[in-house]
């Protein structure tokens, strides 16, 4: 049964999710060629390739980026961004069936997107970057993963109260544009303008966002803060990225962006049957959770 305390289910495209219960596994899509994981595609086919292999091998939901967000990443037009994601986003559109959301923060990339078939909006910037974004997405009635971006902000001395208030100044940015509350699910922003030493803190406190009420997202995966504890390369932080998803899951994460969709997928599983009682048999042997709407 799900979680009494948990946020109501929220619709994305044909599926329900229903926090509480299991943790959602979100794959990752990057249609870059300077993605700093090293596994950006540029090439639709190549895209939809991949998506279909994240579904067998069990994702819940797909991220599609065309602008890499690492620090020293070069800004890309609207046009160039659309150059790269509309084919790559048609093409996986019509291979899978899960949700897509669309990693962006230009309003008109996002209105596109949406059009193009993408369910849900997934903002770096958290609706503080362009903003017109937020307007957008309360036109389209879809659900946005909205994040905390420390970068180019002062840190006010304490990790999760700074990410508490980016958060919660992007949910007022977008219940004022007419968002409502229950189609936001937030992102702690990990990686993005904190160094080692605060992303491990956001991690280990991470259940202290659940006093905003809201589902919470996270992307650890293969970041450099990983290689910096295991001095590790990228495509080697399978098992750090492992053991923060592991502990992300026991601090309250309900879903987790990850790479490497098999193995986090099955770090995803063995931790919420630990944290939360979940069993292979829930929900017709899917785990629980997810059912067609």
């Amino acid at each position: 049964m799900p979680d009494a305390s948990a946020p109501a289910p929220l619709r994305l495209g044909h599926t329900e999710l229903v926090w509480g219960q299991r943790t959602y596994v979100m794959g990752v899509i990057n249609v870059t060629p300077d993605s700093f994981s090293g596994d950006g595609v540029v090439d639709p086919t190549a895209a939809a390739w991949r998506a279909r292999e994240m579904v067998d091998a069990g994702v819940d939901l797909i991220d599609i980026g065309a602008e890499s967000t690492r620090p020293d990443a070069e800004p890309v037009s609207a046009e160039s961004e659309w150059r790269r994601l509309g084919p790559a986003l048609l093409a996986v559109r019509r291979v899978v069936d899960v949700p897509i959301s669309v990693d962006t923060s230009k309003p008109e990339i996002a209105r596109q997107a949406f059009a193009a078939g993408a369910d849900a909006l997934n903002d770096v910037m958290g609706l503080r970057g362009d903003p017109e974004l937020a307007g957008v997405l309360a036109e389209s009635g879809k659900p946005a993963f909205l994040m905390h971006n420390q970068r180019g902000r002062v840190f006010g001395g304490d990790v999760i109260r700074d990410v508490r208030d980016g958060l919660t100044a992007s949910i007022a940015l977008a219940e004022r544009a007419g968002v409502p509350r229950a189609r936001i699910v937030v992102d702690p922003g990990f990686g993005f303008g904190w160094g080692p030493v605060q992303n491990l803190e956001l991690v280990r406190r991470l259940g202290e966002l659940r006093a905003l009420g809201r589902p919470i997202l996270i992307g650890t995966s293969r970041k450099s803060t990983i290689g910096y504890v295991l001095d590790r390369p990228e495509r080697e932080r399978q098992w750090g990225t492992a053991a923060t998803i592991a502990l992300a899951i026991a601090g309250g994460a309900d879903i987790v962006r990850v790479h490497d969709v098999r193995e986090m997928r099955e770090v995803a599983r063995m931790s919420d049957a630990i944290v939360r009682g979940w069993l292979p048999d829930d929900d017709g042997g899917t785990g629980g959770g997810a059912r067609d709407a």
